[in-house]
C-alpha cells in the first residue's frame, strides 16, 4: 500500500476539523468594520445633531450653521446612522462655539505682524444611549489657520473657515467614533 494513500484521508480529516474549529470560534465573534475607521455599535440606528450655538465673544453669524451642517453631513455620509429629531436618539451631539479670536502668529524684525491667526474653539458633548454608553462631556476642540497680517479677517475669512471647520468636524468625529 502506498504511504500517500494512508496520509490523504488523515489530511482531509485534520483539514475538516481545523475548518470546523475556526468556524465555531469565529462564529461567536462580532466584528465592527468600517472603511473610515468609525466604530459604531451595531444596534445604533439614529443620531441627533443639535444646533451648535455660537457663544464666542467675537463671532461670525453663519459659523454656527456651518459647523452644525458640516458635522451632520459627515456623520450621515460616513456612518449608517440616520438623522432624527427624537430626543432619545441612539447618539446625540450638542455644543457651543466658545472661541473665535484673531492673534499675531509671527512678527517681523520691526515688530510688525507678518502673519495673523484665526482660532476657533468649540465645546461638544457626545451622548451614547446604546452600547457601552461611553460618550464624552464638554470636550473642547480648537483649530487655527494663519493668514497674511496685511489683510483683514473679513477678506480671508471664507478661505479660513473652509480650512478650519472641516478640521474641527474631523476632530469631533474621530473622538466620537474612532476614540482618537
Amino acid at each position: 500500500m502506498n504511504k500517500y494513500a494512508i496520509r490523504q484521508p488523515m489530511v482531509r480529516t485534520i483539514s475538516f476539523l481545523v475548518s470546523i474549529s475556526l468556524w465555531l470560534i469565529l462564529g461567536g465573534c462580532s466584528i465592527k468594520y468600517s472603511a473610515n475607521g468609525a466604530s459604531i455599535d451595531p444596534e445604533a440606528k439614529t443620531v441627533l445633531v443639535r444646533f451648535i450655538e455660537n457663544r464666542a465673544p467675537q463671532n461670525n453669524p453663519q459659523l454656527s450653521q456651518k459647523v452644525t451642517e458640516k458635522l451632520r453631513t459627515k456623520i450621515l455620509a460616513q456612518t449608517r446612522l440616520t438623522q432624527t429629531n427624537d430626543q432619545n436618539a441612539d447618539y446625540e451631539f450638542k455644543g457651543t462655539i466658545t472661541g473665535y479670536s484673531v492673534s499675531n502668529a509671527a512678527v517681523t524684525d520691526v515688530d510688525k505682524p507678518a502673519s495673523a491667526r484665526l482660532t476657533i474653539t468649540i465645546n461638544i458633548t457626545f451622548i451614547k444611549r446604546i452600547g457601552d454608553k461611553k460618550g464624552f462631556t464638554s470636550q473642547s476642540f480648537s483649530r487655527s489657520a494663519d493668514f497674511d497680517a496685511g489683510k483683514t479677517v473679513t477678506e480671508v475669512e471664507p478661505r479660513l473657515l473652509e480650512e478650519i471647520v472641516p478640521n474641527l468636524v474631523d476632530d469631533v468625529f474621530n473622538r466620537a467614533f474612532a476614540n482618537w
